[in-house]
Formats: structure tokens, C-alpha cells, sequence
């Protein structure tokens, strides 16, 4: 994968979007986590469906598109799949259980 940072140069109404979208994105994910802490034998197709549910029951997850939205359910079973694998593999110590996000932002 290829990692490109730059600064950005952008307006005020431009910055105030994106971290409204990174936010939305956050709030998924960790909504996906909390699906999965609270259900029991839940799935990634679950995970993708509860997208549609949170656009449905939150405008502010409806304005963020149906791409960052699987996106975002998407990070969040890949940690739980990790945390299943170290799990399967006998890791010793800690194995990674799935956190919630708190600051991804840059402001």
C-alpha cells in the first residue's frame, strides 16, 4: 500500500467537511465494534448491513456516502478478525482486542 502525506491547503468550509466525514466514519466503526461487543456470533455481512441501519437512523451517517460507510465496517471486522487470529494462534500476551477510536482527527 502507498502511503502519500502532503499538507493541505484548504478553506475553512473544506476542513470543517473533512472532519466532519472522518468523524462520521469514526462513529461507524465504533458503532460496528459495539454491535459486535454486544451481539453474540455476529459477521462481517452483519456488520455491513448495520451501515444501512445507522444511515437510516442517523442523518449526519446518511450524508456520508454508502462507499465510506462499508469502508469504515470494514476496518472495524478487520480488527475483529485479527483478534480472532491471534486468538486461534495462541499469541502469547496481549491479543489485540478490537478498540474503540477516539482521536483520528487532526484538530
Amino acid at each position: 500500500m502507498l502511503v502519500f502525506e502532503f499538507k493541505i491547503y484548504g478553506k475553512s468550509v473544506q476542513l470543517t467537511a473533512i472532519d466532519d466525514a472522518i468523524r462520521t466514519a469514526q462513529f461507524i466503526r465504533n458503532s460496528c465494534v459495539r454491535l459486535w461487543m454486544d451481539v453474540l456470533d455476529i459477521g462481517k455481512n452483519d456488520l455491513q448491513k448495520y451501515c444501512a441501519v445507522l444511515a437510516a437512523n442517523f442523518p449526519f451517517a446518511n450524508e456520508l456516502n454508502s462507499m465510506a460507510r462499508q469502508a469504515s465496517a470494514e476496518r472495524a471486522w478487520a480488527s475483529i478478525s485479527r483478534f480472532y487470529d491471534n486468538c486461534k494462534k495462541n499469541i502469547p500476551g496481549l491479543k489485540g482486542y478490537p478498540q474503540f477510536q477516539k482521536d483520528c482527527r487532526w484538530s
